[in-house]
């Protein structure tokens, strides 16, 4: 097994998103990667600029980041070539690993684009080595950028930030101050292929909470009226759960819910839903425990939506009178 700790530079339109193809709105012009070992030694390093086809201008935004010129650009090979020689030199037995969660996704993008088969398994599961880092060294919730987690690890920033392999570089070096147990226990899941069925859906479970991706619905209230979608398994035994407060909602696309395990205490169950590319709907839910002083939290939060829904309709009732 070796980790291909990759990072991706992309463009986007630059005359906005009125003009933009819709078929692919960020276009793939640098692949950086760096191979580790399974002892996350560093093996060998991949890098090449990818000449653009889709938009051969710069979007501004593009040049304040990356350190990109027109002259790079000329003597550059198109994406097809590039990547067939990228993943050909990944191998067969690749474990990806990324700083952040859009690398995947855009990676496979890019290859739907120009219709060149896609080489990963499903569900593909990969490693972000920034929420790692959060998990073995901060809240979990936090996502600190690349070079704040290298100033926090005091590495030495020898090379500038914000070049597909300079950023493959710090990422595999923080992956080189965790343990690999670490990082194998803390897997993600890419969501740019998702359930087609009931078959297919995702159940993971780790050292602190469970996570479940459903099959595609055709709007959300189809899926919250489905019933693997809103059960409460116990993320530590597994058992059904009784709900204290049923699923409700927080925002247009989160859900909410508390329940009791009566062997392990109080969960907390929360969903979100996103809209595919054919705009069907699926479920991410996650399940995790949580102590009492939580659970007052999700109870509170429940009666002040309560109590903003009431005062709005009341609004309205008075506006319209």
């Amino acid at each position: 097994m070796n980790y291909i700790v990759l990072d991706l530079e992309w463009n986007q339109c630059p005359a906005g998103k009125a003009e933009e193809n819709t078929s692919l709105r960020f276009e793939i012009i640098e692949i950086g990667a760096v191979k580790l070992d399974e002892s996350l030694t560093l093996t060998d390093r991949f890098r090449e600029v990818v000449r653009p086809q889709v938009y051969q201008s710069l979007h501004y935004k593009t040049k304040e980041i990356i350190a990109l010129r027109a002259i790079d650009f000329e003597d550059a090979r198109i994406f097809p070539e590039v990547a067939r020689d990228f993943l050909a030199w990944c191998g067969e037995d690749a474990v990806f690993c990324t700083w952040g969660s859009a690398d995947l996704t855009e990676l496979q993008q890019n290859l739907a684009y120009y219709e060149i088969p896609s080489p990963f398994p499903f569900p593909l599961l990969y490693y972000d080595i920034q929420k790692i880092f959060s998990i073995v060294y901060e809240d979990r919730k936090s996502r600190r950028s690349l070079e704040s987690a290298a100033d926090f690890l005091n590495i030495p920033k020898s090379i500038p930030f914000h070049s597909a392999l300079s950023d493959a570089h710090y990422t595999s070096l923080i992956m080189q101050s965790l343990m690999p147990e670490q990082i194998l226990a803390n897997s993600s899941v890419d969501y740019y292929r998702t359930p087609e069925n009931r078959r297919q859906e995702i159940h993971l479970s780790y050292e602190t909470y469970t996570k479940f991706v459903s099959r595609p619905f055709r709007d959300k209230i189809q899926a919250m009226r489905d019933r693997t979608v809103i059960s409460t398994p116990c993320c530590k035994c597994g058992k059904t759960a009784q709900k204290r407060i049923r699923w409700f909602p927080v925002g247009s696309n989160n859900y909410l819910c508390l329940a009791w395990c009566e062997e392990h205490g109080y969960l907390k169950g929360k969903i979100r839903l996103r809209h595919r590319r054919d705009n069907l709907c699926y479920a991410i839910k996650t399940i995790k425990a949580i102590s009492a002083e939580d659970a007052y939290v999700i109870r509170e939060k429940k009666e002040v939506l309560k109590l903003k829904r009431r005062l709005r309709r009341k609004f309205n009732s008075e506006k319209r009178l």
